[in-house]
């Protein structure tokens, strides 16, 4: 199978999964353009995907895409929308494709207002605190994303040297891709496999496993099916982690409804990855879901977010804690222990959480950096680091005349602009001081 830095088996099975889905999304879920008709060869999922293979960069393909949307029909345009997402959030636009794709298809668990926490009864603790304290007597941990959301990715980053120190020596990504032998030699991820590892905090996840000393593990599996898939991951988790050493101590970030711990989000006679590897070890694993609570804008169906927001006013991701008993909220105890509640966007340039807990810091870039051309990708990479590594971050402009930021911790940078058609356009040196506390 071809990959490359953007397509991969995961990818389309995904995009393949939305069309069933998308028939179902109510007419008023988004917006959709006034006309759209059926684009010139563009007959599904796979002719996106197809037309996107030999693009030159993520760039290239997000301009491909934002050219065919106004072209497609209304199931095609869901289903592109979600890729222009992806691509978004890849290119370091991460409120962007939020605004763009305010909901998932996938996680259609309601949540009744009435019925939410209040204040009087519950509190906010900050969700790496509380989640410590729950794995303190755990083999397994497991957190999901939403792919088109980096703010998901957070918290994983936070709980990497907690979970470390509790005695976790494994973590699995399904970003990673097992035919990568010398990532944990190397020490950082490269362009090339899944799509995912294009953004830059998932590359800072990775980074701080190995720095960490974890074992990284890739448990992907291609599967014809999503059941098979779902089987397939398990078994891998199983062979490379459980049957190599019966006393490990797991953590995995995963997508979506993967770490459910029963049936529902994929269809109730698909049994989720976590169902399964819970059957093959004999371990329960502590699931944390993030995908339900979090802002998606003023679109979509979001009343339960917007109330437990105005009650706890969260400022980083929090969980809900009962002042009876110590218990952590979750919005479905079957199928998650925990519900994570991400703040609100704060409607800066960028995003305020990528300081990532205040370890990264704001250096202001334009258009200028581009030769004032447009779409342009600006990116940071790590002095030490290969060309083709993850970026520290990134970030696209798609207007003339724009002002935007890069998030950087202290070290040394190589920056680099290039075009839509991947040319050089122009590369400088940067060195971030550490800051005085």
């Amino acid at each position: 199978m071809r990959i490359t830095d953007v397509i991969s088996f995961r990818t389309t099975h995904v995009i393949l999964a939305m069309i069933a889905f998308a028939s179902q999304l109510a007419p008023t879920a988004m917006a959709m353009p006034a006309q759209a008709t059926f684009a010139k060869d563009i007959n599904s999922a796979r002719d996106l995907l197809s037309d996107m293979e030999p693009m030159k960069n993520d760039l290239t393909r997000y301009k491909y895409l934002s050219d065919q949307l106004p072209r497609l029909t209304e199931k095609q345009w869901i289903v592109g929308q979600q890729l222009a997402a992806t691509l978004e959030n890849q290119l370091g636009l991460y409120d962007e494709a939020v605004r763009d794709f305010p909901f998932d298809n996938r996680v259609r668990v309601e949540i009744d207002p009435v019925k939410l926490p209040g204040p009087a009864s519950w509190r906010a603790e900050d969700a790496a605190d509380a989640i410590t304290r729950l794995a303190a007597n755990r083999r397994l941990v497991m957190i999901n994303e939403v792919h088109h959301d980096a703010h998901t990715r957070e918290l994983t980053l936070k709980l990497l040297p907690r979970l470390r120190k509790l005695g976790f020596t494994y973590f699995a990504a399904e970003a990673l891709d097992d035919k990568d032998t010398e990532l944990m030699k190397r020490g950082y991820p490269v362009v090339g496999g899944s799509p995912y590892l294009n953004e830059p905090v998932y590359g800072e996840i990775v980074r701080e496993a190995i720095r960490l000393g974890f074992i990284v593990v890739a448990y992907e599996s291609p599967g014809s099916s999503t059941a098979e898939r779902e089987q397939g991951q398990a078994d891998n988790l199983y062979r490379r982690v459980f049957l190599r050493d019966p006393q490990a101590k797991l953590f995995v970030h995963s997508g979506y409804a993967h770490i459910d711990k029963g049936s529902g989000n994929f269809g109730s006679d698909i049994v989720p990855m976590a169902v399964h590897l819970k059957r093959l070890t004999g371990i329960d694993p502590l699931s944390i879901d993030q995908s339900q609570l979090r802002d998606i804008g003023g679109r979509g169906n979001n009343e339960a977010y917007r109330q437990l927001t105005v009650d706890f006013h969260p400022d980083v991701p929090s969980v809900l804690v009962s002042r009876h008993d110590g218990t952590v909220w979750s919005t479905d105890p079957r199928l998650h222990d925990v519900s994570v509640l991400l703040p609100p966007m704060d409607h800066r340039r960028r995003p305020g959480w990528l300081t990532l807990d205040g370890k990264r810091q704001s250096r202001l870039i334009t258009t200028a950096m581009c030769d004032k051309k447009v779409p342009c990708l600006v990116e940071a990479h790590y002095a030490s680091e290969a060309d083709n590594a993850t970026a520290a971050d990134r970030v696209a402009f798609m207007v003339p005349d724009s002002v935007s930021s890069l998030y950087l911790g202290p070290g040394d940078y190589n920056l680099t602009a290039i075009d839509v058609d991947g040319r050089l356009l122009s590369e400088r040196k940067l060195h971030i001081d550490a800051t005085t506390p």
